[in-house]
């Protein structure tokens, strides 16, 4: 099912009308009726009662995010959601080895008791905690030092705060958010690669293909490294598609420069 995404926008947000000083094309966007008169959406075309939000040479007409635009713009925010979130986890990850490197010896002492009761309980289902990768694993992260702990931990909240600030600028739409966003995640594609060789998890395959999906996604749809006519061309069609409804209703082409 296809998405009217204009309307879909006006019915959450409001309409967005104009008044221009062009008389043939003021004409053309307004609509009288027994209500009184009526000015046509700059983003869904339709006319909405009342007087017009802004008035001014069609010229200086608000850029209005339309069509294919806004659903670009719902898909930033559903990734800025997500790179969010993924912040807020790292963040907890690194106060996590922080309070872990100030209380190890107290974490091992309760470690060591916890498997000591459960080797009973596993032994009696066949399993060997003794040689258990996960409780192996644990048992090294014991022999770091307080200052590699400190390190992960600040390499963590390092790797948290780009993703935060990736966030807050794909949800701003930001150009420069998109390209960090790609610079970043094209970055820990290689990683992501390698720790699914050591070890597959639906996890690790769906996080890679959210990723490359999102590097190819936001470098091709927002023009970036000049793909597809670059910064000009994406200018271009975002202004094109905002006032396309105003200068076709005036009969006028759109113009295009280039």
């Amino acid at each position: 099912m296809k998405i009217d995404w204009d309307r879909r926008t006006c019915a959450r947000r409001g309409h967005i009308t104009y008044l221009p000083h062009e008389e043939s094309l003021r004409k053309k966007l307004r609509a009288a009726t027994a209500l009184g008169e009526a000015w046509r959406c700059l983003r869904c075309g339709d006319f909405a009662l009342g007087a017009p939000h802004g008035s001014g040479p069609a010229a200086e007409a608000p850029l209005v995010p339309r069509g294919k635009v806004l659903r670009d713009l719902f898909i930033l925010r559903f990734l800025a959601v997500e790179r969010a979130i993924r912040g807020v986890f790292i963040v907890l990850a690194a106060v996590g080895v922080w309070q872990f490197s100030n209380r190890k010896d107290a974490v091992r002492r309760f470690f060591d008791e916890y498997i000591a009761v459960l080797r009973p309980v596993a032994r009696h289902f066949h399993y060997d905690l003794d040689h258990s990768p996960v409780v192996g694993t644990i048992q090294k992260t014991f022999g770091y030092r307080h200052s590699t702990l400190m390190l992960v931990a600040a390499l963590l909240l390092v790797y948290a705060l780009v993703e935060i600030i990736e966030g807050v600028g794909l949800w701003r739409a930001k150009r420069w958010a998109e390209y960090l966003t790609v610079v970043a995640t094209a970055a820990f594609l290689p990683l992501e690669i390698y720790e699914l060789a050591e070890k597959v998890s639906w996890l690790k395959i769906a996080t890679l293909v959210v990723n490359i999906l999102a590097v190819l996604y936001i470098a091709v749809t927002k023009r970036l490294f000049g793909l597809r006519g670059g910064r000009k061309a994406f200018d271009e069609e975002r202004r094109s598609a905002s006032l396309m409804e105003v200068e076709t209703s005036a009969g006028v082409p759109a113009a295009h420069n280039g």
